[in-house]
């Protein structure tokens, strides 16, 4: 699955400069996340590095945009290949 940044988010700032997939940005309000950029930080880290970072705990699964981990390595492997 994609990740989400709920209304609980107070632009601390923290999260944007941690992805390594570029896909956190500032929305109108909070910041949002593209759900076809985000892997879950799948094939670059043990773990979602926004999650971790996070101080307000805002940051769940997108339960509209689920995918398995293969999908995700998928994902991860497309962006690379793309940017390189």
């Amino acid at each position: 699955m994609a990740l989400i940044i709920t209304d609980e988010c107070i632009n601390c700032d923290v999260c944007e400069p941690e992805c390594p997939n570029g896909a956190i940005s500032q929305g109108d309000e909070i910041y949002v996340i593209d759900p076809n950029l985000c892997t879950e930080c799948v094939g670059h880290y043990e773990t979602s590095q926004c999650v971790d970072v996070c101080p307000v705990d805002c940051i769940p699964l997108d339960p509209n945009h689920k995918e398995t981990q293969e999908e995700l390595m998928t994902k991860y492997q497309h962006l690379t290949t793309q940017s390189a």
